[in-house]
């Protein structure tokens, strides 16, 4: 009996004691399996992911994969791809529904928080996990090869045509996605010219309860003024993931052309209930030029907050920007 089938075996007992609520012990249990099948997979072929986590190999074609992006799940989708495990612990797009069953796919956690114990029992083959779970990513590896193909919110278009290379790369299908992102960059170029012709500015808020803060130029919405052209009413604001604080004075000494809101709590809420529309009734915003010329655009809250990097999330922002610039 050679030396990695009896340390398989020895793990397993190990388990067997110790039983199911012991992640760590599993999870070496199953990178020893993996070890072992190691060379039937590089038969199959592999890629080599290169992401802000690391680099990693995957399988090509993995046959059971857990999506902890909401991106990264409307990629799959758009391509075709079967899903094992999914988070539904919190609000799922309403376009991905289809993926909020649980009869049909695994319930893993939330966008924030994983359960390591689900993902471990479902063997997958591969996991793509998120931007906001970096501190889980030494865990996840332990359990599959895990890759991250989220943007970067500073870097949008260049980013996201990496990341959906990488997946056509992994399941052989270069063509299909090559043609989508050249439509998709079509459309932006198309988005750029219209906003240049226009010469408007905007503002970015991102409405959280009952107060809201501002995003400019390179922040998690930067597409807006970074890709697609609008310029930002203005340049000195704070770079940051929560944004920076705002006031309704503020938004009036600004003045912007376009005002672009986004509802962080329908975004996160299962009913998708927010209260943004009443945050920004008021006389203040009444006031400025953005209300006066109906130029204030509620986005879609969990495409812009949620499930950005997606083909289907990114075509509807490209709709919903290029519809707010045919305003008059």
């Amino acid at each position: 009996m050679n030396k990695k089938l009896l340390l398989t075996l020895a793990v397993a007992m190990m388990i067997t004691v110790t039983g199911c609520s012991n992640v760590t012990s599993k999870v070496g249990s199953m990178a020893v399996e993996k070890e072992n099948t190691a060379e039937a997979g590089v038969e199959a072929g592999t890629v080599k992911v290169v992401h802000d986590l690391g680099e990693t190999e995957v399988p090509k074609n993995p046959k059971k994969v857990v999506v902890l992006d909401f991106g990264a799940l409307d990629a799959m989708d758009a391509l075709g791809l079967e899903v094992a495990g999914l988070p539904m612990s919190g609000a799922v797009p309403n376009y991905l529904s289809k993926y909020a069953d649980e009869a049909t796919y695994v319930n893993v956690g939330s966008l924030k928080e994983v359960d390591l114990e689900a993902i471990y029992a479902l063997e997958p083959d591969m996991i793509i996990s998120g931007g906001r779970l970096a501190d889980y990513y030494d865990s996840l590896s332990e359990i599959a090869p895990t890759i991250l193909l989220s943007v970067n919110s500073a870097d949008y278009m260049n980013t996201f045509k990496t990341a959906m290379t990488y997946l056509g790369e992994i399941y052989d299908k270069q063509d299909e996605v090559a043609a989508k992102l050249e439509e998709i960059e079509g459309q932006v170029e198309a988005i750029k010219e219209k906003a240049a012709k226009k010469n408007a500015n905007a503002l970015i808020a991102l409405a959280n309860g009952d107060s809201f803060s501002v995003y400019g130029k390179g922040s998690r919405f930067g597409i807006i003024h970074g890709d697609f052209g609008i310029a930002p009413v203005d340049e000195a604001i704070e770079v940051s993931t929560h944004g920076q604080n705002a006031s309704f004075e503020y938004i009036v000494e600004q003045n912007p052309d376009y005002l672009f809101i986004i509802d962080r709590t329908a975004a996160t809420s299962k009913t998708g209930e927010g209260s943004a529309p009443q945050l920004f009734d008021n006389e203040l915003i009444r006031s400025t030029d953005a209300y006066k010329n109906g130029r204030i655009v509620y986005l879609n809250p969990i495409v812009w907050y949620s499930a950005g990097g997606g083909f289907t999330s990114t075509q509807m922002m490209l709709d919903e920007i290029n519809n707010a610039l045919d305003i008059e």
